[in-house]
């Protein structure tokens, strides 16, 4: 099946507005949104969860380290090429970002605390160890960050899903940062 890629022409007049805001914050539609705008419940779902991530206890970094590992566990190249370049627009360093491309334990401890809950929320789908939880907390995160990566995730699951379904090909915007590289 072949998912129609709207534009804010050919998009129901319910999804617009969720296209207009995210081609004011990112200077185009990206494809993803052009795919969620079939469905207005879809769109808005997803815009409502970003903007829920805003009021997030975890940094700009630390939201982009959850989004990656969540991606790259789901195998989602859209995502992990997207949220690369979104990655590096709130400095995360260079040797971070790789690892995660590479889905290698992180140099940075308190980071490498968060990869391994996050990784460990989506390979066991919530069910995680009081000793994941323990180092999660021991790393200096709170029951508040535990609840903002379950968001992330939830968000993730909705894109990284969509995408697979429906194929979704990455926007020039962030070819450079295709995954994996080929």
């Amino acid at each position: 099946m072949k998912f129609q890629l709207h534009n804010k022409t050919s998009a129901s007049q319910a999804s617009r507005t969720v296209m207009e805001a995210a081609e004011k914050a990112f200077g185009f539609i990206p494809n993803l949104y052009a795919v969620f705008a079939e469905s207005p419940a879809a769109i808005e779902a997803y815009a409502a969860i970003n903007s829920a991530i805003e009021k997030s206890a975890l940094s700009p970094i630390e939201q982009q380290v959850v989004a990656m590992a969540v991606s790259t566990e789901n195998n989602c190249s859209y995502c992990v090429g997207a949220h690369s370049v979104i990655a590096g627009m709130v400095n995360m360093p260079e040797d971070i970002l790789e690892q995660l491309r590479n889905g290698q334990p992180l140099s940075d401890p308190k980071f490498e605390a968060l990869r391994s809950y996050t990784q460990s929320v989506v390979e066991k789908r919530g069910w995680v160890s009081e000793e994941v939880i323990d180092a999660f907390i021991s790393a200096g995160y709170s029951t508040q960050h535990i609840l903002d990566v379950l968001t992330i995730v939830s968000l993730k699951t909705l894109s990284n899903y969509t995408n697979h379904v429906a194929h979704t090909p990455l926007d020039e915007q962030f070819a450079s940062q295709m995954w994996p590289q080929s």
